[in-house]
């Protein structure tokens, strides 16, 4: 059993991340459509119903972290969706592919796939399998509510901070030609 407060943190961060990326995913949904056939991973066909069901999922996922009798559910369920992620990434990383966008966080955040987003979401996916742990049972105390909420803020900055230096760190390198060979940009 874990203690209830970093539980509560976990959850937290982890809705606040799910209904982040839903929502910036629907504000442009022919970019996220057009980010899932990039991927080629699907029929074109499947992209609109595929893209509907991950945002319908993210979604789901950000309110059942909330719900006491589907948290620990919403957290396998956060866990299972964040391994696809970093499948479907490391999928077309072995195929060479390094510039398709990643399609994570919609228009707003345009970048091409890493190997640190297949490790960015490897993480996410076992603090998401922490955030169903059991916690122990004992009342929540006013500075429970604001270690909590400092906590969750803190990573939301923290995520944002280190999400912007890998889309940075991400467009500096130099293009990966076959075989390992670099390809110089004059």
């Amino acid at each position: 059993m874990i203690d209830p407060v970093p539980q509560l943190v976990l959850r937290a961060a982890l809705a606040v991340l799910f209904a982040a990326a839903a929502v910036h995913k629907l504000r442009d949904v022919d970019g996220f459509r057009r980010a899932l056939e990039g991927y080629e991973l699907l029929p074109p066909l499947w992209a609109v119903p595929a893209g509907g069901i991950l945002v319908a999922v993210e979604l789901g996922i950000a309110v059942g972290l909330w719900m006491p009798r589907v948290q620990a559910a919403a957290g396998i369920a956060a866990a299972g969706l964040l391994l696809l992620y970093a499948a479907a990434i490391a999928v077309n990383l072995l195929r060479g592919r390094r510039d398709i966008e990643c399609g994570c966080f919609g228009p707003a955040r345009r970048r091409p796939i890493s190997a640190a987003l297949v490790v960015r979401n490897i993480i996410l996916a076992g603090a998401a399998l922490a955030s169903g742990l059991p916690a122990e049972p004992r009342p929540l105390r006013w500075m429970d509510a604001i270690t909590v909420a400092a906590a969750v803020l803190t990573i939301v900055f923290l995520y944002a901070a280190v999400d912007g230096l890998l889309a940075v760190a991400g467009a500096a390198e130099p293009a990966a030609a076959p075989f390992g060979h670099e390809v110089t940009h004059d």
